[in-house]
């Protein structure tokens, strides 16, 4: 009798797992609405103040032709690696082997980010002193890391099912804690709204936009999750962009709403004094008694949910890196029965595991937390600001054939990337010596790979630029229901 292989080296996913529903849920569960609130709200005041609500539009906009770029580029080639096989085939293979590295590191440090906040808030509800030690909070944290470790091996199926549950239910919360606090806030309010939070009178000049916009790309990040899905998406040319579009556009409202009911019930200076527990603070000030209790929840099944999606988008795009040979092709093996790339899901979970060591011996949480949010904001801006650059060249050929492409799949798209390279450029004099060196260290380490395996003759650094543009002739629809993927 002959014993099934343990792994296959074939490189394959599984196809048509998820469908588009999926793919809306995970863009929502990959942004993690209440995580991002609870770990990001006190750095985006700290940087923008009453101006908070202004840079989430100012910044969701320009995101929007991100988001736009990424329904088109998906229409074009469903791939696991999304960017980092966009852009290498648009633009050059250095650029997109970069745009690969860049969400492989964002990731990987999140992994630190994303999963403090979920220790302190689970030790919080044992002893308020225990959060207060970086020690304790790091290894609940990093036990929470793990149990989602094991998830995403079990398949992207059950992972989607468990996103179901967790995300539907921490965004129930959100809406209902937003709805109560309207409804209380005459008498619970300690400012009145004023539309002057939507403008850049409360910014501390362009610096000051450029900062408060570089926190409120972080907030954003995580919908693309949709795009590396999409070998394993149901009709993927057609549903993974347009779920990653709409998680988008509702995490985007999730924001907006709650960033301007925190500024209603608490002044710059208690949101900063009370960084460590806003959550909790908040949900009291809203529902006292156990208001506290129940958004702390939300952020805990939030931290759950976008820990699954992150490790899914990164182990997809080392997946694609392996199996095209730009990194070790170990990277690519599956397991023969659920066909989830185990050997790269390992790799990102010890050097994951490093770092919550590192992040135990460095100082308070916040500053770990702080750190580590504006190093992951310089990642996102390079291969955001790349896939704006990829479509438009992609598409170079098709964008004046009508008002419509020219706008959704061009100028939006472009002037998307360019937000984001300006983003780039003006925060780095923002930034203090660890979150620089963790920015832009971790992302040049990513040459030395890239030489080794270019020197080595990998397949994808010999990518013909530019042969995956659109066509010029652009296929007809069979009948009024056919689908034109260039459209």
């Amino acid at each position: 009798m002959t014993t099934a292989p343990r792994h296959r080296r074939d490189g394959a996913l599984r196809p048509n797992v998820l469908g588009g529903p999926d793919s809306v849920v995970l863009s929502i569960a990959g942004s993690a609405p209440a995580y991002t609130i609870a770990a990001t709200t006190a750095t985006l005041v700290g940087a923008a103040g009453l101006a908070s609500p202004a840079a989430l539009i100012w910044c969701g906009i320009p995101m929007l032709g991100i988001g736009l770029a990424y329904l088109y580029l998906v229409r074009q080639e469903a791939h696991a690696g999304a960017g980092y096989a966009w852009v290498g085939r648009a633009l050059h293979p250095i650029l997109g082997y970069l745009s690969g590295w860049a969400l492989v590191v964002a990731a990987t440090l999140f992994m630190v980010a994303g999963s403090l906040p979920a220790g302190s808030l689970t030790l919080s509800l044992i002893s308020p002193h225990l959060a207060e030690n970086t020690a304790a909070v790091t290894v609940v944290g990093a036990a929470w890391f793990l149990a989602m470790v094991l998830i995403v091996i079990m398949g992207v199926r059950v992972t989607a099912h468990v996103q179901w549950l967790m995300t539907g239910i921490e965004v129930s919360i959100l809406l209902l804690f937003t709805a109560l606090a309207l409804v209380r806030a005459p008498d619970i309010a300690v400012q009145s709204f004023d539309w002057s939070w939507l403008g850049f009178g409360h910014f501390d000049g362009f610096h000051g936009f450029a900062s408060a916009a570089l926190i409120a790309a972080f907030y954003y990040w995580g919908w693309d999750v949709s795009a590396n899905l999409s070998e394993e998406t149901k009709s993927a040319r057609r549903t993974s962009g347009v779920g990653g579009l709409i998680g988008l556009v509702m995490v985007f409202v999730l924001y907006e709403s709650f960033t301007i009911v925190t500024n209603m019930l608490m002044t710059p200076g208690q949101i900063q004094k009370s960084s460590g527990n806003l959550v909790e603070v908040l949900g009291q000030a809203i529902w006292p008694g156990v208001g506290g209790k129940v958004l702390s929840l939300a952020v805990v099944l939030s931290t759950i949910a976008t820990l699954e999606t992150t490790l899914i988008q990164v182990t997809r795009t080392l997946y694609a890196m392996g199996r095209d040979r730009a990194l070790p092709g170990a990277l690519a093996w599956t397991l023969s029965g659920r066909r989830t790339p185990w050997v790269a899901t390992l790799v990102v979970a010890g050097a994951a595991m490093v770092l919550f060591v590192v992040s135990a011996l460095v100082g308070s949480v916040s500053k770990v937390l702080s750190d580590a949010v504006s190093a992951i904001g310089l990642q996102i801006s390079v291969y955001y600001a790349l896939a704006g650059l990829a479509v438009v060249v992609a598409y170079r050929r098709f964008l004046f054939t009508s008002v419509r492409r020219f706008v959704l799949a061009g100028l939006w798209p472009l002037a998307g990337s360019f937000f984001m390279g300006w983003i780039f450029v003006e925060s780095l004099s923002s930034l203090d010596g660890t979150a620089m060196a963790i920015g832009l260290g971790s992302l040049g380490l990513g040459l030395i790979p890239m030489a080794y395996y270019w020197a080595n003759g990998s397949a994808y650094f010999r990518t013909r630029v530019g042969r995956h543009a659109v066509r010029t002739t652009v296929p007809v629809p069979s009948s009024p229901g056919g689908y034109d993927p260039y459209r």
